[in-house]
């Protein structure tokens, strides 16, 4: 029986990468835990199902801190999930979740990127003012292809093969048409030897022209600037929601929380009460 589930855990990975989209990160991620749960879950054939018992599994990551766990759990339950999708019933014991403190994302500020764009080479200001005036996630922008994008549109094929548009800068469309100028006839935005740049690639980019200024940026976070940017700028967040291409607005609202934070934060800099008593 281990070595079906393990085949079956091959092919679930291929789903998620090529049907679903996912990010070369997270499937890594997934592989990584399904193999480790493999080797503690308790699997049991009953009459018209299989019983996942996830309780000696938890006992072995229950010293981890709480976000990890439930990252581990939730690759599980996306297994499970594409199991009973499959033809194969599985039920999920002691899958309880897992309470975990919401955390806001952590966005880069508008000077920081403007410096990181100054220090860096043709495809690197690129790159970086793709991700930061789109909004895209690392997966949509390896798979950005030149046909998609308009003068004014580019069209994103997102999670699910989900289609959205969104508005192309006038700068963003001069940075393209003199990088594409240069660079041969080819299908994607990024390729190498007739193919795609890889994700690795992209975030490899990200992270050195970052390290130049003294930053440890990721590609997310460029995104999550975009979208902290629009809603700061009095977006509405339906629209925000529907260029991040979230299938739920409650995805899109904790970076509302982020617009607060941040604006309590230059109150309690700019109030002249503010500190009263400190000097």
């Amino acid at each position: 029986m281990k070595k079906s589930i393990e085949a079956k855990v091959k092919e679930f990975l291929t789903y998620i990468e090529e049907i679903r989209g996912y990010s070369d990160l997270t499937i890594k991620s997934y592989d990584e835990s399904l193999k480790e749960a493999l080797l503690h879950i308790e699997i049991v054939q009953e009459d018209k199902h299989l019983l996942f018992n996830l309780m000696p599994y938890r006992i072995k990551i229950s010293s981890l801190n709480p976000k990890t766990i439930s990252k581990k759990l939730s690759a599980i339950r996306s297994f499970a999930s594409y199991l009973n999708d499959n033809n194969t019933v599985v039920i999920v014991k002691a899958d309880e979740s897992v309470k975990i403190a919401k955390t806001l994302p952590k966005p880069i500020s508008h000077e920081h990127i403007l410096e990181a764009l100054y220090c860096g080479e043709p495809i690197e200001r690129l790159v970086i003012t793709l991700f930061y005036t789109l909004g895209l996630r690392i997966s949509e922008l390896a798979s950005l292809e030149i046909n998609n994008i308009s003068d004014e549109w580019v069209r994103v094929v997102g999670k699910g093969n989900k289609q959205r548009d969104i508005p192309l800068l006038a700068q963003t469309k001069k940075l393209l048409d003199e990088y594409l100028s240069v660079s041969p006839k080819k299908r994607f935005v990024f390729e190498k030897n007739g193919e795609k740049l890889s994700q690795n690639s992209l975030r490899y980019i990200i992270i050195k022209v970052f390290r130049r200024v003294g930053l440890k940026v990721t590609p997310h976070q460029l995104r999550h600037s975009y979208a902290s940017q629009l809603l700061n700028g009095s977006a509405p967040i339906v629209d925000v929601s529907e260029l991040l291409g979230h299938s739920s607005m409650a995805t899109t609202q904790i970076y509302t929380k982020l617009g607060s934070a941040l604006k309590q934060q230059n109150y309690k800099t700019a109030h002249p009460l503010c500190g009263v008593g400190e000097k």
